[in-house]
């Protein structure tokens, strides 16, 4: 539930935020919403990477007044957004070039016969083959599904829709709620089951409650769009559209029943640890020891409800809407799930909402990039041991951790001289950084998939059979004491994450490469680099939300009262500078919902700087390498990993609930609040980046 990281390989980058967001959860991941293709096209051409490109730069423009277009102008003219893609930058070069790599493991797998029956060699071959073959897709249809369909339709009763709705879950479908495991909030060291607000078809609450004329035109275009999905399962128009309607309509009542992407940042407000007798005066109209039962964890006595006023609109909802209302919702919640393993012209109507539609995307990708996206999903721990076998030598894991270790001790040496923090709460946040643990690379246990039965034959049984497993093995948590080992990336992906339950940081073997990080570059690159993001997610455990939580993870307040007060006066100087900030046409940023991941670039990027400085490099200031001085290769490194293209709609779509900045801004945001970045390149007071005393914001 709130543990689980899955890309969703048919919808544009509209998933990954939303579970995670509406699961309430807390894991801070150094990117957003990655610019995720559909399927099919082709794929742009990938140079070869560098930390430190000066073939990017636009050195007709002043550092000191733009420094986006200084650092990334040249790229940003070069490289438009591929058809294929709602967005484009460093961050998708190197996933393609990741994609590449896994291509060629996954097309050895599938041609493998001699793979052992039941290894993860053979199962990751066969899900990549039956993913790829496209004709038996196309021959099957939406056959493979219709035995749903008739339990849906059979549905008679209060008892039998609740049966259905727990089925459906089970598969991952995204029906009425979300439930899964999640940590005790308050009680670190165990798993607890956990309810939240779902059965949404759009990306998030603010879709369905915005009156501007872009957003109404959204919703005539959703409601278009599943009437068509309903016409391609056979239905007739005017029955598929009044069919539309009633989805909608169920839809926007749990919409405005739902929390804000700025409440769900909240962890206060999201945790409702509720008793069996608690449950049944919130929504008297569910059976919550039936649905325990079918999920597979009978007998729960207690449940952390994160939104209390949604289950009561669902409750209601059951008691007063006739059943064809909860079968018509029900159907189309499974076709929007599967459509992505579905024959043409599903994934089509599909791409052309989610992609085109919603993200601006143009053209879909060839199918054998879905496929190894699709395999990274479903067995990425297997997939991802192979991928660190052949391209993550012990020489990177081991430079990544010396860097790690020298920015902790620099955040170290940062809290015991802040001048503003008091010396109680300098010990508790000095305690909770010593209890960090670090995630570098890949797992040191890898996960069991023997439980994933994995067949040679239809695409859709597999792809069914993977969310089955990753749910099993979600609930299977529940009354546990929690596993410290669990990774929720896999190795190949270009991301890391902090999560303040498991005061953990995590660094997957994907971004550890260029341009974020090169073994053999200089320091000052390396520390602009992956030194910022490392910052970044170590940050996390301070920001708005970390700082909730204590050294072992439990909700708790460690602060004297006069320090918090000084810290949220701080964290208000980041809620005014980014609203401040046109993100794109006349929407600005909203500062209360980015405030965590500013927080965590100014402090990421200043930890940093300091951990560069103390490096036999950064304090000798040495010679210049491509026409920069050190500190401005550290500056310029960290402006390139943003190098960013974005269409309007995707903007659009990350500006109503990602809790990251754009991309852009991010380049020099933090910068302009550092004293450092105008030595560097010797910027004016009352220049664009540098900002006046007074409002210059700084809390790490």
């Amino acid at each position: 539930m709130k543990t689980e990281w899955k890309w969703a390989a048919g919808v544009a980058a509209t998933i990954v935020l939303g579970l995670v967001m509406l699961m309430g959860g807390r894991r801070h991941f150094i990117f957003g919403r990655p610019a995720q293709p559909q399927a099919g096209a082709s794929t742009p051409v990938i140079p070869k990477l560098r930390a430190f490109d000066p073939s990017m730069m636009d050195t007709k423009v002043s550092a000191c007044t733009n420094f986006f277009q200084f650092a990334d102008g040249t790229w940003v003219k070069n490289n438009p957004v591929p058809p294929q893609y709602p967005s484009w930058g460093s961050f998708n070069e190197l996933q393609i070039k990741d994609r590449e790599e896994l291509h060629g493991i996954l097309e050895q797998a599938a041609r493998d016969k001699d793979a052992a029956p039941g290894s993860d060699t053979q199962k990751i071959g066969y899900f990549y083959a039956s993913c790829m073959d496209r004709p038996a897709i196309e021959q099957a249809g939406v056959k493979p599904l219709e035995p749903e369909f008739k339990r849906i339709a059979a549905i008679h009763d209060e008892k039998s829709l609740e049966d259905e709705i727990a089925r459906l879950q089970r598969m991952e479908v995204n029906a009425v709620f979300s439930f899964g495991s999640t940590q005790d909030e308050k009680n670190s060291s165990q798993v607890i089951a956990g309810a939240g607000q779902g059965g949404l078809g759009l990306p998030d609450r603010d879709y369905y409650t915005k009156t501007d004329a872009k957003s109404v035109k959204i919703r005539q275009e959703y409601v278009a769009h599943i009437a068509k999905m309903f016409e391609l399962l056979g239905d007739p128009p005017a029955k598929a559209a009044s069919e539309a309607a009633t989805v909608m309509k169920m839809e926007t009542e749990m919409a405005d029943a739902s929390m804000t992407p700025v409440e769900l940042r909240n962890p206060v407000k999201t945790y409702h640890k509720m008793a069996i007798e608690q449950l049944r005066g919130l929504t008297p109209s569910f059976s919550w020891p039936s649905y325990f039962n079918e999920v597979g964890k009978p007998g729960l006595s207690t449940v952390d409800v994160m939104q209390p006023k949604f289950f009561q609109t669902v409750s209601q909802m059951m008691a007063t809407l006739p059943l064809s209302n909860w079968k018509t919702y029900l159907r189309w919640h499974v076709i929007n799930h599967a459509a992505r393993a579905l024959s043409s012209p599903f994934v089509r109507e599909n791409f052309n909402f989610n992609g085109r539609i919603l993200s601006g995307t143009k053209e879909i990708l060839p199918r054998w990039q879905r496929c190894v996206q699709a395999t990274d999903n479903e067995l990425g721990f297997a997939l991802g041991k192979e991928y660190v076998k052949k391209y993550f030598p012990p020489s990177a894991k081991a430079r990544a951790l010396k860097m790690v270790h020298n920015l902790m001790d620099t955040l170290r040496e940062d809290i015991q001289t802040l001048p503003w923090m008091g010396p109680s709460t300098k010990k508790a946040a000095i305690a909770k950084l010593d209890a960090f643990t670090l995630k570098i690379g890949y797992p040191d246990k890898w996960r069991d998939y023997s439980p994933y039965r994995v067949v040679r034959g239809p695409y859709i049984v597999n792809f069914l059979n993977g969310d089955r497993f990753d749910f099993h093995h979600d609930v299977n948590k529940i009354g546990k004491p929690v596993d410290r080992t669990e990774w929720q990336m896999t190795p190949p992906t270009v991301n890391a994450y902090y999560d303040p339950q498991m005061n953990e940081i995590v660094f997957p073997a994907g971004i550890l490469q260029p341009p974020f990080f090169d073994p053999k570059a200089d320091d000052a690159v390396n520390y602009g680099g992956i030194g910022a993001v490392i910052g970044h997610e170590m940050t996390h455990g301070f920001d708005d939300q970390g700082r909730q939580f204590d050294a072992h993870g439990n909700l708790k307040n460690w602060w004297t009262p006069e320090d918090l007060k000084r810290f949220k006066a701080r964290a208000q100087c980041i809620v005014n500078q980014f609203d401040n900030y046109v993100a794109i046409g006349h929407q600005h940023e909203n500062g209360k919902l980015v405030l965590g991941e500013a927080i965590a670039d100014l402090g990421g990027l200043t930890i940093a700087y300091k951990a560069f400085k103390k490096t036999p490099e950064g304090r000798a200031n040495g010679p210049k390498i491509d026409g920069y001085t050190p500190d401005q290769r550290f500056f310029i490194a960290y402006g390139q990993i943003w190098a960013t293209n974005i269409r309007p709609q995707f903007a659009r779509l990350l500006l109503s609930a990602d809790p990251h900045p754009m991309g852009f801004i991010r380049a020099f945001a933090a910068p302009s609040n550092m004293p450092a970045f105008a030595r560097a390149f010797g910027c004016q007071p009352g220049s664009a980046m540098v900002r006046p005393a007074g409002e210059r914001c700084q809390i790490w």
